[in-house]
């Protein structure tokens, strides 16, 4: 592409790069310049004019958007896609229903390097979008570009982005509780949980409370249905062989890990029972707010598998912020005379 200014005689079929009120008339930065602008240009007397020119080879720019991102979603009903029409060089991809975005970050990043002028910005690797959300937006920053830059964009990352629905019809919620308990705290869990659920499109199927003890989990976790199973105690759990974790091995299940490093967070479970996921949720997630059970929570619901190095990767980006209501912030001002509780094992530690 040709960029920069011309005789207003040789601008025909050109675009104008900078706005300009011409004839009584705005004409806009992108027009192409027919014989009507440039009779009104030239009636103004605004010559030479800046413009931006194909050479053999370019696309202009709502071509070259409209091929990147077809490049991009081949499929947008499979990707679980809606893509818009290219305009200013532009086009937006969004969710099409509720999921999480999987991404090919490499393949991102390879297509950001083939030119400057090319360009696709997404949401993060994960990201729980409802239908509507944008989840990425190509851009093509300059008039025009050439096409064998574009084929190259396009070669990068071919389908490399989509958004994964949930694959479990139903999920299961047991709590537990502790004598004297306040019966509000598992109504307002119930509700936290529900909603997380409702997000993703999942209906939460059952919702049990039993005592804090191993053998009632346990027998809880035998009876629930529904594809995933959540567990929201009353109690925080604070070791691998504490009562919720020990009740998934007594009922045949396995634990995979316990704690994660991300606050608020860190005193997650999971594992699984007879196929099925199961998470020992942390007593944060009896609040609404972005705690570490929600990557946790999605990643399973909608079938991707959560190892041991991609809850160690959650450490980057893992700390979160504060809830107020949370017993122990990480940061409190120091009260003159107050000593310091080094523990608050209660049901919403962490």
């Amino acid at each position: 592409m040709r960029f920069g200014p011309v005789p207003l005689a040789a601008a025909a079929g050109a675009v104008l790069a900078h706005s300009a009120r011409a004839g009584g008339r705005r004409i806009a930065k992108g027009t192409w310049l027919g014989p009507d602008e440039i009779a009104a240009l030239a009636a103004e007397g605004i010559d030479p004019v800046i413009v931006a020119r194909l050479d053999p080879g370019d696309l202009w720019e709502d071509a070259a958007a409209g091929r990147l991102a077809a490049a991009l979603v081949p499929d947008p009903a499979a990707a679980g896609l809606a893509v818009t029409a290219a305009h200013t060089g532009r086009v937006n991809l969004k969710a099409a229903g509720p999921g999480i975005v999987e991404l090919d970050a490499g393949a991102v990043l390879r297509l950001n390097l083939v030119d400057p002028a090319i360009t696709l910005a997404t949401v993060p690797q994960w990201q729980r979008v409802t239908e509507g959300t944008l989840v990425g937006t190509v851009k093509i920053i300059s008039y025009a570009v050439a096409g064998a830059a574009l084929a190259a964009a396009e070669a990068a990352a071919r389908g490399a982005i989509r958004v994964r629905p949930a694959v479990v019809s139903g999920a299961s919620l047991i709590l537990t509780a502790v004598p004297g308990q306040d019966p509000k705290l598992n109504e307002s869990g119930a509700a936290a949980v529900a909603g997380r659920l409702a997000a993703l499109g999942v209906p939460m199927v059952s919702v049990s409370e039993v005592a804090h003890e191993t053998a009632a989990i346990a027998a809880a976790l035998r009876a629930a249905p529904g594809e995933m199973v959540l567990i929201l105690t009353g109690s925080a759990t604070s070791d691998l062989h504490d009562d919720a974790p020990q009740a998934l091995r007594d009922a045949g299940g396995r634990v995979a890990r316990f704690g994660m490093p991300v606050d608020p967070g860190n005193l997650l479970f999971h594992g699984d029972l007879g196929g099925r996921p199961v998470i020992g949720l942390p007593g944060c997630a009896r609040s609404p707010a972005l705690n570490g059970a929600d990557w946790v929570i999605e990643r399973l619901a909608c079938g991707v598998a959560v190892t041991d190095e991609d809850i160690a990767a959650m450490g980057v980006g893992g700390l979160l912020k504060e809830i107020p209501t949370r017993p122990q912030p990480r940061e409190r001002r120091a009260r003159r005379g107050a000593v310091p509780n080094p523990r608050a094992a209660v049901a919403g530690d962490l």
